[in-house]
């Protein structure tokens, strides 16, 4: 992990106009925050590729249907609160209920809008989008995750919803990382314990399982990019390994990453969890570090679980 820190927000700035000049059917559904959500360079590039329908999120979902029903792939780009809240029901009905190859790209996902407050942090997207079915529901753990995640979601044909974060978070992986929908990627191997995390946690896991092994703790550590459809065996291995896992999110606790791990471990009748994230709480204004910490969501708190898990 380097000092480098960057928005994922940005790569997917980045990764629509590297896709829009590969392929003319790459379209950008914007809902007027194309400065918020990086689709500025986009629409300069390729403006015939390219539609504002001003503040309407639900117009914009019918539009992005209509457009996938003439073998266009649109990009839906607004924040993560009226991705996934204002336009649920066109979502459920327009896009997924029809399986059309529509994208939900969705920036200021979490608590990291931090000052913008309770209203901008979208903290349940990924549970309501994991319980609509045909959604593949996907968060890049920093830009070059994000990167190589946006462009697999736009060669894979049917419905994605993929979150990003607004502030900067450290770059952990190098530009060569290489991903697969669905599949778990694991940062380290460990079998003591194993800690499963997802998006801009992911650095913050990395954190403590370097602790915990300098402490001589074995650390199974793996990035849950996909939490639908999630990785089962990845989780049943960590179970098989280390018989307890740790879940990380930046996401309310209820119905997100921990649930997800959660069902498939009671499915299999052994092992423990215990999930660390937003306390089913609405955010505020605060600095986005302080908002984490109030739920816990630190390297420290992650060390302290850890250990405490190993105790039982």
């Amino acid at each position: 992990m380097t000092t480098l820190r960057k928005t994922t927000r940005d790569a997917f700035g980045d990764e629509i106009v590297a896709l829009g000049e590969k392929n003319k059917d790459i379209y950008v559904v914007d809902i007027d925050i194309g400065k918020s959500c990086k689709t500025g360079n986009f629409k300069k590039k390729f403006p015939g590729q390219y539609v504002n329908v001003g503040i309407a999120e639900q117009n914009a979902a019918g539009v992005a249907a209509g457009l996938a029903t003439t073998g266009k792939i649109p990009f839906v780009a607004t924040y993560a609160v009226f991705g996934s809240l204002r336009m649920g029901e066109q979502i459920r009905q327009e896009v997924c209920y029809p399986k059309l190859n529509v994208k939900i790209a969705c920036s200021h996902g979490g608590l990291t809008p931090a000052n913008d407050g309770a209203s901008h942090q979208g903290i349940e997207d990924m549970g309501v989008m994991r319980t609509i079915p045909n959604m593949t529901v996907i968060m890049g753990a920093d830009y070059n995750a994000t990167r190589k995640l946006v462009a697999a979601a736009a060669a894979l044909n049917g419905p994605v919803y993929l979150r990003f974060t607004r502030d900067a978070i450290p770059v952990i992986y190098d530009e060569n990382v290489e991903f697969t929908i669905g599949k778990a990627h694991m940062i380290q191997d460990g079998s003591d314990i194993s800690i499963i995390a997802n998006g801009d946690t992911v650095c913050i896991a990395l954190e403590a399982a370097k602790e915990l092994s300098a402490q001589g703790i074995g650390v199974r550590l793996l990035d849950m990019h996909t939490i639908k459809p999630l990785d089962n065996d990845a989780v049943r291995d960590c179970i098989d390994r280390t018989g307890k896992i740790i879940t990380v999110e930046d996401h309310n606790i209820l119905n997100g990453l921990g649930s997800a791990v959660c069902e498939v471990v009671a499915e299999m009748g052994r092992g423990r969890v215990h999930r660390i994230g937003v306390r089913d709480q609405f955010g505020e204004s605060a600095p986005y570090e302080r908002l984490l910490a109030q739920n816990g969501i630190t390297a420290e708190n992650i060390v302290q679980q850890a250990k405490r898990l190993l105790a039982s």
